[in-house]
């Protein structure tokens, strides 16, 4: 968030920050994007009405740790992917997602178009003596762990910014999953609906506290409040159709 210094709880040298998961039913979006406009301000990175559009490939080892660990509430967890924004090779970010009960931390760092081919190829020794602790902990993870593309996550996201608290609220929509191609940048990819109910994922990012009218605003979604992952979601679409 430009301009907003995050304050987020501080655990080692990871800064933390909660989040909250919620359905939310089509029928209840608008009027909740209405008012959520008259005291939030939209993302700067969208570029329409509808938001930004995300694709993520995310990696997993053998035995699918990610995947069983988020079933199963383990308090610790983490989650690597490759993301990229509007189908574009401009930004090109490696992501790690720690999980630490209901608290965040979200590192990245950026890589290149033709690394990314290398590491779609399997190819992660030039990981070996980079600088990023986020790349080197990954090329660990693919030589300790036998990491490799698992399943590929693109919706849609309209995201909001408010400054007290530095909260984020985001809607993802057209949650799809892949069913041909674990290349994120493949022009004949084929993607299937993921949700098949009338509904989109909420999220709530924000630091030390959440500000009063932004509670106001979910208290009705409390009872809808639940453990979302959009990894989870996708993985069980893709068994469908074929073994991943």
């Amino acid at each position: 968030m430009k301009g907003i210094q995050s304050t987020g709880i501080q655990l080692g040298n990871k800064r933390l920050r909660h989040e909250l998961k919620y359905y939310l039913r089509v029928s209840n979006y608008e009027p909740l994007r209405q008012r959520l406009r008259l005291i939030a301000t939209p993302d700067p990175y969208s570029v329409s009405e509808e938001g930004y559009h995300i694709r993520s490939l995310y990696f997993d080892d053998f035995h699918d740790t990610a995947l069983y660990e988020k079933n199963y509430g383990v308090f610790q967890r983490k989650k690597y992917r490759i993301r990229i924004y509007n189908k574009s090779d401009a930004v090109i970010k490696m992501e790690r997602k720690s999980k630490f009960g209901g608290y965040i931390c979200k590192e990245s760092a950026s890589i290149t178009r033709d690394e990314y081919e290398l590491i779609l190829a399997g190819d992660v020794e030039f990981l070996r003596e980079t600088e990023s602790a986020v790349l080197r902990d990954f090329y660990l993870s693919c030589k300790n762990h036998l990491f490799r593309p698992r399943v590929i996550t693109d919706y849609v996201r309209e995201a909001y910014l408010v400054r007290e608290g530095n909260v984020r609220i985001t809607f993802d929509k057209y949650l799809k999953a892949n069913v041909n191609s674990l290349d994120i940048f493949d022009e004949n990819i084929m993607m299937v609906r993921a949700i098949h109910q009338p509904m989109m994922i909420m999220e709530v990012k924000y630091d030390q506290f959440l500000p009063f009218n932004i509670r106001h605003l979910l208290q009705n979604l409390s009872n809808q409040r639940s453990a979302i992952s959009k990894y989870v979601i996708c993985r069980e679409e893709t068994k469908k159709y074929y073994n991943l």
